[in-house]
């Protein structure tokens, strides 16, 4: 099926940005304790982070690509924003972690200046990071990945991380020393928020939350059919990047079954030509006057 070859191609996604964490993170923690940047040691570790994270987001599109089995009728899909929620809880952790070894830092009076390499490798990250940003962006919007459009989020956070440690070290340059861990602090700032807005869409999607713009256009597909009579309910769902949607429309009570079954036939086509959704399931009853 299409979903499944598409979660295969995410994986592409989620690979390149952990070689390229992996690259980074080496790099920037190596320089770092050489050039006493606290800026880019943040950096580093927050790049270690997004190794796991990116691996979790790796693992949750595998298992999504396995088969419906004997107690999994729906798929794995879900696996996938499990995935994202477990890169939540990990990058929050680091980031909380940076935040409280900058504050000590800070309180302490550092008085080092971190080498100019600290602030060009900085520089030369953000431009790899934010290349690997519109990749994974353009890669989850052509498969309608959800973990891998937060991965994508992430790797532009990181870009934007490492421009503040750009700038924290070069000030650190010019004598305000206390700019470098400065700029390690906002980048725990930074690595917290992103965990948080991950942490919000994964798991408002395992609770079952959908955009209500989605449920008025599913709306409106349905009212179009000519045999329509009344849309009485229209329910959604996210299962992973597949949305599931249950609807209950009216029509004229002499139609037979076999009308019927021609109507859901024909909206469930709508509804996968115009919105991409392959679930659906649609529920008939009598339309009368009265109502």
């Amino acid at each position: 099926m299409n979903e499944y070859e598409n979660l295969k191609k995410g994986e592409q996604g989620a690979w390149i940005s952990i070689c390229a964490y992996l690259i980074l993170s080496a790099t920037k923690l190596i320089i770092a304790s050489v050039g006493q940047s606290e800026a880019l040691r943040a950096d580093g570790l927050n790049n270690v982070t997004d190794v796991i994270a990116s691996l979790a987001v790796l693992i949750g599109l595998r298992i999504s690509r396995k088969p419906p089995d004997r107690d999994h009728h729906y798929g794995h899909f879900r696996a996938e924003t499990i995935g994202s929620l477990i890169a939540a809880f990990i990058m929050m952790t680091v980031g909380l972690q940076v935040i409280y070894e900058t504050i000590q830092q800070i309180f302490a009076g550092h008085d080092e200046q971190p080498s100019l390499l600290t602030a060009w490798t900085a520089a030369g990250a953000a431009v790899v990071m934010y290349g690997v940003y519109r990749y994974n962006l353009r890669l989850s919007k052509r498969i309608n990945s959800h973990s891998l459009y937060a991965a994508a989020q992430d790797n532009r956070s990181d870009a934007l991380v490492s421009i503040g440690a750009f700038i924290g070290i070069i000030g650190a340059q010019f004598g305000a020393y206390w700019l470098d861990p400065v700029a390690g602090f906002i980048v725990g700032l930074i690595i917290c928020k992103t965990a948080y807005e991950i942490f919000r869409d994964a798991s408002h999607t395992l609770t079952d939350g959908v955009d209500e713009e989605l449920l008025d256009q599913v709306k409106d597909t349905l009212k179009q059919d000519t045999d329509v009579k009344v849309v009485e309910d229209v329910k959604a769902r996210l299962h992973g990047n597949q949305v599931l949607v249950d609807a209950t429309i009216l029509v004229d009570p002499q139609l037979s079954v076999q009308e019927g079954h021609d109507i859901t036939d024909r909206l469930e086509n709508s509804l996968a030509d115009e919105h991409g959704i392959h679930y659906a399931h649609i529920h008939i009853e009598p339309y009368h006057e009265e109502e």
